[in-house]
């Protein structure tokens, strides 16, 4: 029987080669950091934009 869904096992396949290469990405990036070219985490230069952002807010509504 041929359907254009995939088999369970190449869903299976497919997973752990996205594992494979998460885990790749992750090894190339801490090779990176322990050499010194880490960069800071987008998530972290949220951070730092959305208290920048509510710090000015509180400033204005709280010192007017």
């Amino acid at each position: 029987m041929n359907t254009s869904e995939p088999s369970g096992r190449d869903r299976g396949t497919e997973k752990l080669n996205w594992i494979d290469r998460r885990r790749e990405k992750i090894r190339a990036e801490i090779e990176r950091n322990r050499r010194g070219e880490y960069k800071v985490p987008t998530w972290v230069l949220g951070v730092v934009l959305a208290l920048i952002v509510v710090g000015w807010l509180a400033f204005i509504f709280l010192a007017g």
